[in-house]
């Protein structure tokens, strides 16, 4: 478990997460939610149940349940994936934020505990992936300062289409200042009481 000021990481459950996260991402946008993801929006709670049984058994990825703090919610889920031990490299990957936690400072958060677990462990490389063709997610990387370095074409077939895979990274050199810009913004006195941020998220101070 990985526990923040706004947000905790929990391994994935079925049985303790799978009806708040079936409200996540079923609620309202679920298309656009899954459309670059791997696995489908569910169609009802038995599916969502099916694939949470499955990635719960699963150890790459490694998933985990987002949690609001202040409701005890799953609004998400986000995983540890694609974990190289031999060269310090580890992916967050198979990401949905439901619409409650979407561009709020608990997402940034769950980012922020994922990276800081990482390098904490020793992990020298940290990595976003995401379709060429995903502007929220190469926006939302470049955010959360990530570094772009290039796209791989024809990489992959996802859902029977083509994906030109844009790649991110953040490296063990540059957390420092990162995890400086981070905390500075996810400080409570950096919000307002709706939750809204009074300064945006920098890393050039």
């Amino acid at each position: 478990m990985l526990d923040g000021a706004f947000v905790r990481l929990e391994p994935l459950d079925a049985e303790q997460h799978a009806n708040s996260l079936f409200e996540a991402a079923a609620a309202p946008g679920a298309d656009d939610r899954f459309r670059y993801l791997f696995d489908h929006a569910p169609a009802d709670l038995s599916a969502l149940r099916s694939w949470a049984e499955k990635a719960e058994a699963s150890l790459d990825p490694l998933f985990f349940a987002v949690i609001d703090k202040a409701t005890g919610r799953a609004e998400g889920r986000q995983a540890l994936m694609r974990v190289d031990t031999v060269h310090g490299v580890i992916e967050i990957g198979n990401i949905m934020w439901g619409p409650a936690i979407t561009r709020t400072r608990i997402a940034t958060e769950a980012l922020f505990l994922f990276a800081d677990y990482a390098f904490g462990l020793g992990y020298r490389r940290f990595e976003w992936k995401c379709d060429n063709a995903n502007l929220p997610s190469k926006r939302a990387a470049e955010r959360f300062g990530f570094s772009f370095e290039g796209i791989f074409r024809q990489h992959m077939v996802v859902k029977g289409l083509n994906r030109d895979t844009a790649w991110f990274s953040i490296i063990d050199s540059d957390w420092p200042r990162l995890r400086a810009g981070y905390e500075r913004w996810l400080k409570a006195s950096n919000f307002d009481s709706s939750g809204r941020q009074l300064t945006k998220l920098v890393f050039n101070l």
